[in-house]
C-alpha cells in the first residue's frame, strides 16, 4: 500500500491552480469563430433537434435522421444549449467543461499513482497545454466527452485499486478462509463500470476500454492477495474477486448505454423506431421497441465498418494511424483569409484565421519514446503503472490500424482518448529523469533542470502554435510559418 503525498491542502491547491488555466484557455473568447465550424453542423444542431424533441427525428422518405453515434454526447451539448442558447457559447460550453474537468482528474489520478503532487501537477499541465485537446475543449464534437469519460473511469479503477488493497490488508487479520477475505461492495470499480457505459454512449470506441480494465482489474487482484501472502493467488482470486467484477462490468455498462437511448425509446419518430411494425419484422418475446432499436444498431455498425468503401466518402483530412503520433495529418476545423482593417488585418498580403485540429508536437513527439519506455519499464521491473498506461494506449490505438487495414476513412483526432496515456508515460519518465526522493542534491538538481527545460519547451511550443488553434487574425506569411509539416498541415 503506497502512501499518499502528505501535501493534501497544497495539492488541492497546486490542483485548482492548473486547472484554473486550463479553464481559462478553454474559456476565453470561446464563441470565436462564430457558426458552425467542422462537425458541429451535426452535432449542435441534433443536440437542438433532442431538445425540442427528445430524439433526433427522421424525415419521411429521406436519410435525414440517420445518426450513427449514441446519444449522451449530444444531450450533454444540449444542456449548453439550454442554459445559454443556441449559438456558439450555447452549443460549446459543455466541451470547455469537459476538458477543464478531464484536466482536475488526470492531475488527481497522476497524483495517486505517482505519489507525487509535483508530477500530478506536471501531468495536468501537459493536458492543458496540447493543443489538439484545447480545440476539443472550445468545439461541440464529440471526442472530447468520450476522453472525459475514459479518464474519469482509469481514475476510479486506480483508486480501487487502492482501495481493495487497503480493505484486504484491514480484514487479514481475522481472515479464515484459504482464499481471502471478501472485499464487499467496490465502489469505485462500480463508478469504473459506470463510467464506461458512459463513454460508450458518446462513442463506440469507448468498448475497448470495456475489454481492457476487468483485465487491469483481475490481475491487480491477483497481485494484491500474492502480496498478502494468500496461497493460489489466481484461484482465490476467481473464488473472491472475478464474479462481482465482472457483474458489475457485465450489467452496469449495458444498462448505462441502453438509458441513454430513453429519449429514442419513449419517441415515435426516431430513426427505424416503428420497423419492426413498418417491416413487419417481430421476434418472439421480444419487444417491438428493441426489436426496432436493434435494427436500427446494425444499421450503424454497417455504415461504421463500409465508411470508404465509395470514393465518394474519401475526405481531404483523413488521415493513416500510423502518422497520428507524429502529427502527420491534422485536420482544419474551420479556416477563413480576413482582408482589410475592417476584419481585423493589417497585412498588405492578406490575412488567416484558423482552427487547425492539431496537438503540440513537444507533448506528442515526445510521447513516443516515452511509450517505449513503458514497454521497457513494465518488463524490466514490472512497473505496474508503466504496464496499465502502455495497455491503455495500445487499446485505444490499436484497434483503428485493424480499420485502417480494413479500408475504413479516419481522421486524427480518432487518437484523443490515447493522450491522456502518452502524457501519463512522458509523466512517468519524467519521474525517473527528477530521481528518487532519496538522491543526492547532484542528481536532484540536474533532474530538475533537465524536466524543467522539457515544460518549458512544451509552454514555448504551445503558445506558439496558439493562434492557428482559436482562429486568431494573423497575416498569410505568419500563418504559413506555422504550418510545420508545409502541405501535410493546410
Amino acid at each position: 500500500m503506497r502512501p499518499l503525498p502528505p501535501d493534501r491542502m497544497v495539492g488541492w491547491l497546486a490542483t485548482a491552480g492548473i486547472t484554473l488555466l486550463a479553464g481559462v484557455l478553454r474559456f476565453w473568447h470561446l464563441s470565436q469563430p462564430h457558426g458552425k465550424i467542422f462537425d458541429e453542423v451535426y452535432y449542435a444542431n441534433d443536440a437542438h433537434k433532442m431538445l425540442l424533441n427528445g430524439v433526433e427525428p427522421t424525415k419521411a422518405g429521406t436519410s435525414d435522421g440517420f445518426v450513427v453515434h449514441p446519444p449522451l454526447g449530444k444531450w450533454i451539448i444540449g444542456l449548453g444549449e439550454k442554459m445559454l442558447g443556441f449559438n456558439e457559447s450555447g452549443w460549446r460550453v459543455m466541451a470547455a467543461v469537459f476538458g477543464t474537468l478531464t484536466v482536475l482528474v488526470l492531475i488527481r489520478t497522476a497524483r495517486r499513482m505517482t505519489g507525487s503532487t509535483l508530477l500530478g501537477c506536471v501531468a495536468g499541465l501537459l493536458l492543458a497545454l496540447d493543443g489538439l485537446h484545447l480545440v476539443f475543449s472550445r468545439t461541440a464534437l464529440l471526442d472530447g466527452f468520450l476522453t472525459f469519460f475514459i479518464v474519469v473511469a482509469f481514475a476510479c479503477l486506480i483508486a480501487d485499486r487502492d482501495d481493495g488493497r487497503r480493505r484486504l490488508a484491514d480484514r487479514l487479520e481475522d481472515n479464515t478462509h484459504d482464499a481471502g477475505p471478501g472485499l464487499g461492495l467496490r465502489w469505485w470499480r462500480l463508478a469504473c463500470a459506470v463510467s464506461l457505459g458512459a463513454a460508450c454512449s458518446v462513442k463506440w470506441s469507448g468498448v475497448f476500454f470495456v475489454l481492457l480494465f476487468p483485465l487491469l482489474a483481475f490481475a491487480w487482484d491477483v497481485g494484491a492477495r500474492r502480496t498478502a501472502g494468500i496461497q493460489h493467488p489466481l484461484t482465490a482470486t476467481f473464488r473472491r474477486d472475478v464474479l462481482p467484477s465482472l457483474g458489475m462490468f457485465v450489467v452496469l455498462v449495458p444498462l448505462v448505454y441502453t438509458a441513454s437511448w430513453s429519449g429514442w425509446f419513449l419517441s415515435d419518430n426516431g430513426w427505424d423506431r416503428q420497423y419492426a411494425d413498418v417491416y413487419n419484422d417481430h421476434w418472439p418475446l421480444v419487444p417491438d421497441a428493441i426489436r426496432s432499436w436493434l435494427h436500427y444498431h446494425r444499421a450503424i455498425l454497417h455504415f461504421h465498418m463500409h465508411l470508404g468503401d465509395n470514393p465518394k466518402d474519401n475526405h481531404p483530412y483523413m488521415s493513416h494511424p500510423i502518422g497520428w503520433l507524429v502529427l502527420a495529418r491534422p485536420v482544419a476545423f474551420f479556416y477563413s483569409s480576413p482582408k482589410g482593417v475592417a476584419m481585423g488585418c493589417h497585412a498588405v498580403k492578406g490575412c488567416s484565421r484558423e482552427v487547425l485540429g492539431v496537438g503540440t508536437p513537444a507533448i506528442w513527439w515526445a510521447s513516443i519514446p516515452a511509450l517505449v519506455l513503458m514497454g521497457w519499464y513494465w518488463i524490466s521491473r514490472r512497473d505496474w503503472r508503466a504496464g496499465a498506461v502502455l495497455a491503455c494506449f495500445l487499446f485505444a490505438f490499436v484497434p483503428w490500424i485493424v480499420s485502417d487495414i480494413n479500408g475504413r476513412i479516419m481522421f486524427n483526432f480518432y487518437a484523443l482518448p490515447c493522450l491522456p496515456f502518452m502524457i501519463l508515460a512522458i509523466t512517468l519518465v519524467l519521474g525517473r529523469v527528477l530521481g528518487p526522493a532519496d538522491a543526492d542534491d547532484t542528481r536532484r538538481t540536474w533532474g530538475a533542470v533537465a524536466s524543467g527545460a522539457y515544460l518549458l519547451v512544451v509552454v514555448l511550443n504551445f503558445f506558439y502554435l496558439y493562434p492557428v488553434l482559436v482562429a486568431k487574425v494573423i497575416s498569410y506569411d505568419h500563418w504559413h510559418h506555422l504550418m510545420w509539416l508545409n502541405n501535410n498541415w493546410i
